[in-house]
């Protein structure tokens, strides 16, 4: 295949390191999509060089950076009439070869995946026909089966409703503190990154404005300097991470006084 053509992807460095789920809130355009592409080996940098583990991540093999990494891009399409099963059964591609074909091993991780992700009872029934957050899921088991300990996950909540944007959130909570997983995700909602997110990465125009642990980065200053937006941050009732409340446009009317006529005697 021909090599990717050059991106203005910013040089970037990953290793192992202590498992993190790492969000990214995003503003549009800032290059939060390339950033993740240029990591998954997709697209090459201008300038600078992605390591994994230490190494050029372009002069590894495909398929023994597939081994380490998967990635979940936005809006992914399965092949028409493909079952739930049979989809999660492709995450295993990477670990196939001519010495080394479909074995009961392959068969035990692929229904590990689909059970940690809630969707063994949905193996037989065609992805084309589940529910978005279903839909969501079964691709998340696919990037498990892989084995990765690294997941790249691109807008994984685009086009879901509430209830299936926390189904996936969650989903991606338990994976890091159950299974030790580092979670890299890009996400639209700035309250969602910094509830679920053990650390925070900023950016606008391609640039890294700030980065670190949710409750120390996220403040009224950062949120005016990268969306604009003057604000109020308040701990959240529920969980104690950052709230962000955006500033009132205009005050709310108060309701008209309801009168009770008085009773006579």
């Amino acid at each position: 295949m021909p090599a990717p053509a050059p991106t203005r992807a910013s040089c970037c460095r990953t290793a192992r390191c202590t498992p993190r789920c790492c969000c990214s809130p995003r503003t549009s355009p800032d290059g939060k999509s390339t950033l993740l592409r240029a990591l998954a080996r997709l697209l090459r940098p201008t300038r600078g060089t992605v390591l994994l583990d230490g190494a050029d991540i372009h002069r590894r093999p495909a398929r023994q950076v597939a081994r380490t990494l998967g990635l979940l891009p936005q809006s992914a399409v399965a092949p028409d009439g493909v079952t739930v099963a049979e989809l999660v059964a492709r995450g295993r591609f990477p670990h196939q070869g001519l010495l080394r074909q479909w074995s009961r091993e392959d068969e035990r991780v692929v229904a590990e995946a689909m059970t940690a992700t809630g969707v063994s009872g949905l193996a037989d029934r065609p992805v084309d026909e589940l529910s978005g957050g279903q839909r969501q899921r079964v691709w998340i088991a696919m990037a498990l089966a892989q084995q990765t300990p690294l997941l790249l996950l691109d807008e994984p909540t685009t086009y879901l409703d509430i209830a299936y944007q926390i189904e996936v959130l969650d989903l991606c909570a338990r994976l890091h503190e159950e299974q030790g997983r580092t979670l890299v995700a890009v996400l639209h909602d700035l309250h969602q990154a910094a509830r679920y997110a053990t650390h925070l990465v900023a950016l606008r125009d391609g640039r890294v404005i700030a980065t670190g642990e949710p409750r120390r980065i996220v403040t009224a200053d950062l949120v005016e300097e990268v969306f604009g937006l003057p604000c109020r941050v308040i701990e959240d009732p529920e969980t104690g991470t950052p709230l962000v409340l955006p500033a009132a446009r205009r005050r709310a009317r108060p309701h008209p006084r309801t009168l009770v006529p008085a009773a006579c005697g």
